[in-house]
C-alpha cells in the first residue's frame, strides 16, 4: 500500500512540473520581450564598438597623413660597369646614389640626391662621397617654382635624368661628359616656368667653374667643377634654358650659360656655353642628338687653343619589343678646337639594353675609338633605380 502511495505522489510530481514547464501566453510575451530588450542591449553594444573602431582607424590615418613620415621618400639609383678597351680590363661598382625628399606641404619640398663613387672613398681610395643636390623648392604660381639650393645645371640630355635605366650604353656618352660637363651641379637660386602649352623656361645663377690655369689640364672644362665643395665664388655664373614639349614624343631644348670668369678672378676669363638637343619618340624609334660648345675670353685659353671647346653626337634607337632595344651612337668633341692640330677625338658605340623590368636594365655596347684617342673594345652593365 505503501508503495502504491509513493508511486502515485511521484507520478502527480511529474505532471506538476511537466505542466509548470508549459508556459502561458502572458508568460511567452514577457519572455519573447526580454530577449528583445537583450538583442537590442547586444545590437547597441557592437555598434557602439564598430564605431569606436572605425574612429581609431580614422584617428590612425590622420595622424599618419600629418605625419613627418607619409611625406618623406627615398630613391635612387646605381650602375656596376665592366669594361674591356683595348685588352684594359677593369670592373666598377661605379656609382651608389640615394634620394631623399620631403614634402612640407602642398606648396614647399625638399629633394636631396647622395652619391658614393667607384664603390670606396678616402686617403688614397679611387671614390669620392658627393653631395649632388639639397635644395627646397617652392611652387610660386600652378605654373611657375622657385628652388634654392644645391641643384643640378639645366643643361644638356644627361645632365638632369641620368638614371641608367633611362639611357643607352653602358657609359655616359663623352660629349656630355668631357663638354657640358655631366654630372655637374652648383649652389644658387632658379626658377622654373610654363609659359604657353609646351614650352617651359628656366633661369638660374649660381657658382661657377673654376678651371685649372696651368698644366696638361689647363682650362679643361670638365676638371673646373668646384662641387660647392668651399667653392671659390668671386665669380658667379648664369643659365637660362627654353624647353619645348607640345608635340607627344618630341623634346627641343636650347641653352646659354654665361661664367663672369672661369677662372674665379686668377685669370680674368670670361666664358659662354651653348647647348642645344632633340630627343623624339615615334613607335619604337627613337633619336638623340646634341651639341655643345665654350668659347673661352682668355689670352691664356687662346694660347693653347682651348678658347673652343665643342661636341656633338647622334643616337638613333629601336625598341625591338618592351624588353629589349638596341642603339647606335657617334660621337665628336674637341677640347682643344681652337687650334690649328688635328685634336678632335670620336667615338662610336653600338649596343643592347635589356629590361627584365621597367627600372632595372642590362647592358652590352661595342666601342671603336677614333681621332685623336685610339683603342676598342667592349663594356658590360648593370644597373637600376627605385
Amino acid at each position: 500500500m505503501k508503495f502504491k502511495l509513493a508511486a502515485l505522489s511521484a507520478a502527480l510530481l511529474a505532471s506538476t512540473s511537466i505542466h509548470a514547464a508549459e508556459p502561458t501566453n502572458k508568460e511567452l510575451l514577457e519572455l519573447i520581450k526580454k530577449q528583445q530588450e537583450k538583442i537590442e542591449k547586444l545590437e547597441k553594444s557592437v555598434n557602439e564598438n564598430e564605431e569606436k573602431v572605425e574612429a581609431s582607424v580614422d584617428a590612425i590615418e590622420q595622424s599618419m597623413t600629418g605625419s613627418s613620415l607619409s611625406k618623406t621618400s627615398i630613391g635612387g639609383y646605381g650602375e656596376l660597369h665592366y669594361n674591356n678597351i683595348e685588352d684594359n680590363e677593369s670592373i666598377d661598382y661605379h656609382r651608389f646614389v640615394l634620394f631623399f625628399g620631403h614634402e612640407f606641404s602642398k606648396n614647399i619640398r625638399f629633394f636631396s640626391e647622395l652619391e658614393l663613387e667607384h664603390s670606396l672613398a678616402g686617403d688614397g681610395k679611387p671614390g669620392e662621397v658627393e653631395l649632388e643636390q639639397a635644395y627646397v623648392e617652392i611652387d610660386l604660381t600652378d605654373s611657375t617654382a622657385l628652388k634654392a639650393g644645391l641643384f643640378l645645371v639645366p643643361v644638356g640630355i644627361l645632365n638632369e635624368t641620368h638614371e641608367p635605366p633611362t639611357f643607352y650604353g653602358v657609359e655616359r656618352n663623352p660629349v656630355e661628359k668631357e663638354i657640358i660637363p655631366a654630372t655637374w651641379w652648383e649652389a644658387g637660386a632658379g626658377i622654373t616656368t610654363k609659359f604657353a602649352e609646351g614650352f617651359s623656361a628656366d633661369f638660374a645663377m649660381h657658382s661657377g667653374l673654376s678651371v685649372p690655369t696651368d698644366g696638361s689640364k689647363s682650362f679643361l672644362i670638365r676638371n673646373g667643377r668646384q662641387k660647392v665643395a668651399e667653392a671659390n665664388a668671386d665669380s658667379l655664373a648664369y643659365t637660362a634654358r627654353l624647353k619645348y614639349t607640345a608635340v607627344p614624343g618630341l623634346e627641343l631644348a636650347a641653352s646659354y650659360q654665361l661664367q663672369t670668369d672661369i677662372t674665379q678672378g686668377e685669370l680674368g676669363a670670361d666664358a659662354s656655353l651653348f647647348s642645344a638637343h632633340v630627343i623624339y619618340n615615334t613607335g619604337n624609334f627613337g633619336i638623340r642628338a646634341l651639341y655643345a660648345s665654350w668659347n673661352v675670353d682668355g689670352a691664356e685659353a687662346d694660347l693653347i687653343g682651348r678658347d673652343e671647346q665643342s661636341g656633338y653626337y647622334i643616337e638613333p634607337s629601336y625598341k625591338l619589343n618592351e624588353n629589349f632595344g638596341v642603339f647606335a651612337r657617334y660621337n665628336a668633341w674637341d677640347n682643344n678646337a681652337g687650334n690649328s692640330v688635328e685634336t678632335e677625338k670620336r667615338q662610336s658605340n653600338i649596343g643592347l639594353n635589356y629590361w627584365p623590368h621597367e627600372n632595372v636594365v642590362f647592358k652590352v655596347d661595342f666601342e671603336n675609338r677614333m681621332g685623336a684617342q685610339n683603342g676598342s673594345g667592349f663594356n658590360l652593365g648593370v644597373g637600376y633605380q627605385f
